[in-house]
């Protein structure tokens, strides 16, 4: 008996510290066909949350809520959304405030052991200010296999091949100072035409991957189809921003619309991100005002956007973060 409960105890410490040791598992992640795979070629999904722009929620980018995030919604993955050009004190008017809030949420996710999204939050090209920026992060953290980088989020009314002559720029630079950790390439109109790179890829380098981005109250099977068409032509997806209400960000949540794109990604190994960490009057900001900018949430301090979220994430990262 004595020995049944040693045993017992040695296998949930070993639990236990697997759970807290998600980068340590995995290790520095890699592209194998469409599939993110991790350092032993195992496929991996990172599923996780989105921090809302850094110039408009600035008070949530902390390592304190990274930390809860991870603690009790089970994340292993966040993204740092760091404004560009909208909100107060963004990168183009006050980059070195943007780059700490930047760096906070990075740390922290360092510190817990999680992968972390560093995204250029921009609807537009700003080709030497992207440059610049991903110089510095890539020299910074280009070491630690925790780091993914979005270098173009949600391009709009950019043509494919100004994105891809955009993003061969940027990605020469990560590359200069980092050769192997995921970088995520926008595709046009909001993410949504995911068919044009699978046309006309980027090549001559590796551990790249195209973003999708879906809101279930608007976008339906329609562009898991167009998804689906690119992934069998061998683009690899990432969707790294999603959620259950209009694209507006506002509106109904569509649990059912929601549920068939959870499954969907599920299914094909998909990695998610939900958007946001915020706390705006609005469907898709899963905080209400009453949250502290530090986590330790209670179920009052979340809406209805948060609920299900966190509901999914506990569910499915669950003895896997």
């Amino acid at each position: 008996m004595k020995m049944k409960i040693q045993w017992a105890v040695y296998f949930l410490l070993c639990t236990f510290l697997a759970q807290g040791q998600f980068v340590k598992s995995h290790g520095a992640l890699k592209v194998m066909g469409t599939q993110l795979t991790d350092q032993n070629g195992q496929d991996v999904m990172l599923r996780g949350m989105s921090f809302g722009w850094h110039s408009m929620w600035p008070r949530f980018y902390n390592k304190e809520a990274v930390a809860w995030l991870h603690k009790d919604w089970k994340v292993n993955v966040v993204r740092a959304a760091m404004g560009v050009e909208h909100g107060e004190n963004f990168y183009l008017e006050n980059p070195e405030f943007s780059k700490a809030k930047i760096k906070a949420v990075i740390e922290g996710a360092i510190a817990e052991d999680i992968y972390v999204i560093i995204d250029w939050h921009s609807h537009n090209i700003n080709l030497e200010e992207a440059k610049v920026f991903f110089a510095e992060m890539s020299q910074t953290y280009g070491q630690y296999p925790n780091v993914i980088y979005e270098i173009f989020n949600e391009p709009d009314y950019e043509t494919w091949p100004e994105i891809k002559a955009y993003s061969e720029a940027v990605i020469k630079v990560i590359r200069a100072n980092d050769p192997n950790n995921i970088i995520l390439v926008g595709s046009p109109r909001w993410d949504q035409d995911v068919n044009l790179p699978a046309e006309d890829p980027i090549k001559g380098y590796a551990n790249l991957m195209y973003t999708m981005h879906f809101y279930a109250g608007t976008h339906k099977k329609w562009l898991r189809d167009r998804t689906d068409e690119a992934l069998a032509k061998g683009l690899p997806i990432f969707v790294s921003e999603s959620a259950g209400m209009e694209a507006t960000g506002d509106g109904s949540l569509d649990y059912a619309e929601w549920q068939l794109f959870i499954d969907w990604m599920e299914s094909r190994k998909i990695s998610w991100i939900t958007w946001s960490v915020s706390d705006k009057e609005e469907t898709c900001s899963v905080l209400q005002k009453s949250a502290a900018s530090t986590g330790k949430w209670k179920a009052k301090d979340l809406k209805a956007s948060g609920i299900k979220t966190r509901d999914y994430l506990r569910q499915l990262n669950k003895g896997n973060n």
